[in-house]
C-alpha cells in the first residue's frame, strides 16, 4: 500500500533531543543532552503517601473522567500561584490545566493560526515548540537572540514583514536552549510591538521558578493589561516531568476555544496526577522544596562551569545561566560542529547540536547545548574533561 502523509507532517523530522535519548540506552553514555529535572529533586516520599491515601479515599474520583479545563483544586492552585508569586491573572483571564506545558504550546497555536500563517520566534528556540508549530501548518521565523533577549528592531521589522503572523513565541526567563533572560527593558518592548501589530505573545517560563542567582524580573504577563500575552506555565521542572501537568492562562475568549481543541486532542488531563499535584500543594511546602532544587541546580551549575572554565579551550565561549537547567556552547568557526558533536557521543558524551533549535531547520550553528540537572557530579566532571579533549583534538 501506498502511504501518502499529510502536508503537514511529511516534511517533519523527529526531534534530535528524542532521538538522541534512543542512544541513552547505553549505561556508560553521560547525557548532557536531556532537559529533564534532577532525580534527586522528586519528592518521592511525600507523592507515595499522597498516592495511597488518594487510592485509598478517592479512587473513584481518580480513576474517572472529569472536566477537560482541568481538576477544580488544582486550577485553583495554579490561580492563586500566579497572583501571587507572579503577579499574573485579571478579570479576562482564564486558567486551565494542560498535558504537560506542550500540550499548551501546541493547543494556542491550533487554535489561532491557518495553514501558512507565521509564528514569530526567538532563534535559536525551544524544539518542541517549533515542531508543535509547524504539526499545526505554521511557519516559523527567526529572530536573533542577544544576550539580554530578542533583537527589538529585528523583531519589529520581523513583524511588519509577515502581515500574516498570530503569534510571538518567547522564552523571557532561562531561555531554552540559550539559558538567557530577557531585560525588563526588553519585555515592556515585545509588549509594546505584540499590541501595536495585534500579535498575541506565548510567555513560556517552564523555569521561572528556578532562579538561583541574580534579581527576579517580571513576567511579560504580569505587564498584560490588554489580552495580549497568553501564560503557558508546568510542574514538570519542579515537581515531576513523567506527571504531565501543564498550565495556561490567557484571555478568555481564546483559552475556550482551546479547551474545545483539548477534548478533542485528550479529553482531559489525567485526573490522578492532578488530584495528586493539588495535594501536594496543599499538604507540603512548595516554595522549601522548591528552593531545595535551586540551592542543587546552583551547585550543579556551578561545577559544570568550574570545569569549563578549568578545561575548555578559551575559543570555546559559553553562557553563565543564572537559573534553568541549560549552558549554551559556542565554538570558533574553525570547528566543524557537526564533527564535533560525532566525536563527543564517541568519547560517550551526548550533547544536542544548535541547529535542533533554528527556526530555519536547513541553517547551519555552531553551537551546541548542554545539561546540568540531569548528570552526577561525576559524570559533569568526566563529561566536560571529555568534551575539552574532543575541542582541542581538533584544533
Amino acid at each position: 500500500m501506498e502511504y501518502r502523509i499529510s502536508d503537514k507532517m511529511k516534511d517533519m523530522k523527529p526531534s534530535a533531543i528524542r532521538e538522541i535519548f534512543k542512544a541513552l540506552a547505553d549505561p556508560t553514555i553521560i547525557s548532557f543532552a536531556a532537559g529533564n529535572p534532577a532525580p534527586e529533586s522528586f519528592p518521592v516520599a511525600d507523592l507515595s503517601r499522597i498516592s495511597a491515601d488518594i487510592f485509598r479515599d478517592s479512587s473513584t474520583a481518580a480513576l474517572q473522567y472529569s472536566i477537560t479545563e482541568g481538576y477544580p483544586a488544582l486550577r485553583q492552585d495554579v490561580i492563586d500561584r500566579l497572583s501571587t508569586r507572579f503577579g499574573i491573572g485579571r478579570d479576562f483571564d482564564m486558567t486551565i490545566i494542560t498535558s504537560g506545558g506542550q500540550q499548551g504550546i501546541e493547543l494556542l497555536c491550533k487554535t489561532m493560526c491557518n495553514e501558512g500563517d507565521v509564528v514569530i520566534c526567538e532563534n535559536p528556540s525551544f524544539i518542541g515548540a517549533l515542531n508543535a508549530f509547524r504539526s499545526c501548518g505554521a511557519q516559523t521565523v527567526g529572530v536573533e537572540l542577544e544576550e539580554d533577549g530578542v533583537n527589538i528592531e529585528a523583531l519589529e521589522a520581523t513583524i511588519k514583514a509577515n502581515p500574516n503572523a498570530k503569534i510571538l513565541y518567547l522564552i523571557p526567563t532561562f531561555q531554552n536552549p540559550a539559558g538567557t533572560c530577557m531585560s525588563l527593558e526588553k519585555r515592556k518592548a515585545a509588549l509594546a510591538l505584540a499590541k501595536k501589530y495585534n500579535l498575541l505573545i506565548l510567555e513560556d517560563n517552564p523555569y521561572g521558578e528556578l532562579r538561583f542567582a541574580g534579581e527576579e524580573i517580571p513576567t511579560i504577563k504580569s505587564m498584560d493589561e490588554d489580552g495580549v500575552v497568553v501564560y503557558s506555565g508546568s510542574y514538570s521542572k519542579v515537581l515531576s516531568a513523567g506527571m504531565r501537568i501543564g498550565f495556561i492562562c490567557g484571555p478568555e475568549p481564546v483559552v475556550q476555544k482551546m479547551v474545545v481543541a483539548k477534548q478533542v486532542e485528550d479529553v482531559h488531563t489525567n485526573i490522578f496526577f492532578q488530584m495528586l499535584c493539588h495535594r501536594y500543594i496543599a499538604e507540603c511546602d512548595m516554595d522549601a522544596h522548591i528552593e531545595g532544587i535551586r540551592a542543587l541546580y546552583r551547585r550543579k551549575c556551578g561545577l559544570m562551569l568550574s570545569e569549563l572554565d578549568q578545561h575548555m579551550p578559551d575559543c570555546v565561549k559559553y553562557t553563565r545561566p543564572e537559573g534553568g537547567l541549560f549552558i549554551w556552547c559556542t565554538l570558533p568557526d574553525n570547528i566543524d560542529q557537526g564533527l564535533f558533536v560525532k566525536k563527543a557521543m564517541e568519547k560517550k558524551v551526548a550533547v544536542v547540536p544548535g541547529q535542533a533549535f533554528n527556526c530555519d531547520t536547513a541553517a547551519p550553528s555552531q553551537c551546541f547545548r548542554i545539561n546540568y540537572s540531569t548528570p552526577s557530579d561525576e559524570q559533569i566532571i568526566a563529561g566536560v574533561g571529555y568534551l575539552a579533549d574532543a575541542v582541542k583534538a581538533m584544533l
